[in-house]
């Protein structure tokens, strides 16, 4: 008697990424028989995109049952809404940047519901992902949620966002170069397995990204691509069962960052420095990396935020500390040594550093 073992990986059932979306969100929910819905705005979007969706929630028959702007991240704010969400509630709706979005996954993951990613910023990618960065304890934590059943993106409305939200999309969605780079020589040291299918997505995604043409970061297509790109990263690491597609040695020096600055840069941004940093490590595709954030102005960019190289110095240390049951290439003494080397004498580093 033979034995079968299913494996089941969620994907989003929509994804609508455009100039307009915001203006169908009404028709998008309705097609997928979500008709009572609950919605988290990010602080001061209601004022910018509140009447917009509730009246295309309102034209095609979607009651809106409860609404409210929220910033907090807090478990014990989130665990408080999702048990006083009303009844009749279908779906969960989050529309902002990073924290409203993590919060309304967490809500819809706790009270088994649809959560509808609908990001109005670039800056991540964390609106596909299946994890929730909140505080917990005073302290950041990433908890296990589900990927979005549905997500739709207004390109129209990201290109208004601040220019630096865009420059930590890019910075994020290039870090799938280099952690794809260390989840390989994690395998090949026994820690771990790769998915193949897992990292074709991841590579595909990032492939496609840095491959667009473009005249500006703020044409059509380079946004989309973008988005799109971001997306796909969500679901390579669905199907991967853990962030090692699109998480190595680049996130670890920014987490290790976000622990020990008073007020970090945007995660993509010190990702993005990390990438470039770890592609000479690697001594992989570092020419690629270097062309894409030179013509999309990236290291023009983080040239003026007036950086500290001995916080990236003391980042590359603190490393392996953040996730000590990997095994990226930041784990061996030898490859921090040689990624401090080049944080000081690579002369792109030293311009962005200012040494």
């Amino acid at each position: 008697m033979s034995s079968t073992v299913n494996s089941y990986i969620a994907i989003p059932t929509f994804l609508k990424v455009g100039p307009g979306a915001l203006d169908n969100i009404g028709t998008y929910l309705k097609e997928n028989h979500l008709e009572k819905v609950v919605i988290y705005f990010g602080n001061g979007l209601i004022d910018m995109f509140g009447y917009k969706v509730m009246d295309s929630l309102k034209c095609a028959g979607v009651e809106v049952l409860e609404y409210r702007e929220m910033d907090s991240v807090c478990l014990e704010d989130i665990t408080a809404l999702a048990f006083h969400l009303p009844s009749k509630t279908q779906a969960v709706i989050g529309i902002g940047g990073g924290k409203v979005i993590d919060a309304a996954k967490y809500v819809g993951f706790l009270q088994k519901l649809p959560f509808i990613s609908v990001p109005t910023s670039s800056s991540s990618d964390g609106f596909s992902s299946a994890s929730a960065s909140l505080i917990v304890e005073g302290r950041r934590h990433s908890l296990p949620a589900r990927i979005a059943y549905g997500i739709i993106v207004d390109t129209s409305v990201i290109k208004t966002a601040p220019e630096r939200f865009l420059y930590s999309g890019i910075g994020d969605m290039v870090s799938k170069i280099t952690a794809l780079y260390d989840w390989i020589f994690e395998a090949e040291h026994g820690v771990t397995v790769v998915n193949d299918f897992a990292l074709m997505i991841a590579k595909k995604a990032v492939n496609s990204f840095v491959r667009t043409p473009f005249e500006s970061i703020h044409d059509e297509l380079f946004v989309k691509e973008l988005l799109d790109s971001l997306a796909m990263s969500g679901i390579a690491n669905e199907i991967a069962g853990s962030s090692a597609p699109t998480s190595g040695s680049e996130h670890l020096i920014s987490h290790a960052l976000d622990k020990m600055l008073p007020n970090p840069q945007l995660h993509g941004v010190q990702v993005g420095i990390a990438t470039y940093l770890m592609s000479l490590v690697h001594n992989h595709r570092y020419k690629r990396v270097h062309t894409i954030f030179t013509d999309t102005s990236f290291f023009d960019y983080v040239e003026t935020l007036n950086l500290n190289v001995e916080d990236y110095l003391a980042a590359i240390d603190m490393a392996p500390s953040i996730k000590p049951h990997r095994h990226t290439y930041l784990h061996e003494e030898k490859y921090r040594a040689l990624a401090k080397e080049f944080l000081t004498t690579d002369e792109t580093l030293k311009r962005i550093f200012h040494l």
